[in-house]
């Protein structure tokens, strides 16, 4: 069998049947214009291709990921959930610090287990209100929680 065609995308690259899920990879970095610099993190939350999230624990947990995440960095610029639903890109700006960065997954994960609800759950300030799970998220955060000390294991 050949090897596939080099794609644009940095994850189409990754040899998903090599990686062992939980784990934080550094998935990219891109420098601006004017010198700031964008860290990728790829927070992959589940074994891909051998299980995955489901979406209203997906939604809740991007809610909560993104509301308490800033709560201790001003670095961090998004957190989306990965398409194929097994875990969350991590954006942060002009933050290279790895150690630090795995801290703030782990506050912020922490901050999801004592949530007594999901932020902006709600039709004026979310597109699909009715497809959230606080439980979900919970069991999800827990979980990955629960494998801090691999998530710097990337491959099997």
């Amino acid at each position: 069998m050949s090897e596939p065609k080099a794609m644009n995308v940095e994850s189409f690259n990754l040899d998903h049947t090599k990686v062992k899920a939980p784990y934080v990879r550094l998935a990219g970095i891109k420098e601006g214009l004017n010198g700031d610099v964008i860290h990728k993190y790829d927070l992959r939350f589940t074994q891909p291709n051998k299980e995955h999230m489901e979406m209203p624990a997906i939604h809740s947990l991007e809610h909560m990921m993104a509301e308490f995440s800033r709560n201790h960095s001003d670095k961090i610029v998004d957190i989306s959930p990965m398409g194929c639903q097994t875990g969350y890109y991590l954006s942060l700006i002009n933050h290279d610090d790895y150690a630090e960065v795995l801290t703030i997954i782990e506050k912020t994960l922490t901050d999801v287990l004592s949530a007594t609800e999901v932020p902006a759950c709600n039709e004026v300030q979310c597109g699909w209100a009715a497809s959230h799970s606080l439980e979900g998220a919970k069991g999800l955060a827990q979980k990955m929680l629960s494998h801090r000390d691999k998530w710097t294991e990337v491959f099997s």
